[in-house]
């Protein structure tokens, strides 16, 4: 999936969170759910533990729509910076006192209504390709397609 946010974050600081449980992960940008990949199949769900991993490349040919958006190398040099970065979380197996991140919905079961709505609200706004719907791509290995 791909969203526009809702702001220009290179004004200010975001809070940028994956929640990774057991049974679904959910993709939260300051603490609003854009995404819920819940786990469907263990052939499809992710089951190694995660890392994190900051890169540039030019992904025009995969990640935009089938290469409808190339590159544009007159802006070059493409530069990533990382201030303050920290990562941190809980692993589904940790103790109780390591606490996930305040709009976690681990511990409680799920999103919560609100998160319902202000999810719904973001990919109605501000998703703009969805993989689901794309008649190009085989679905045969995607089951949060289906159905």
């Amino acid at each position: 999936m791909k969203f526009h946010l809702w702001f220009d974050p290179t004004k200010d600081f975001h809070h940028y969170a994956i929640l990774w449980s057991p049974r679904e992960i959910i993709f939260l940008v300051d603490d609003v759910p854009i995404r819920r990949y819940p786990r469907k199949s263990d052939a499809t769900f992710p089951l190694r533990p995660m890392s994190v991993y900051g890169s540039i490349w030019d992904a025009s040919s995969w990640a935009t729509e089938d290469g409808k958006y190339k590159a544009d190398y007159n802006y070059q040099p493409f530069v990533a910076r990382y201030n303050n970065f920290k990562a941190g979380g809980c692993s589904a197996y940790s103790p109780s006192w390591c606490r996930p991140v305040s709009a976690s919905p681990f511990r409680s079961g799920g999103l919560s209504r609100q998160q319902y709505r202000a999810m719904r609200w973001v990919q109605t706004h501000n998703l703009v390709y969805n993989y689901c719907r794309d008649p190009k791509r085989d679905h045969s290995k995607t089951p949060e397609c289906w159905g």
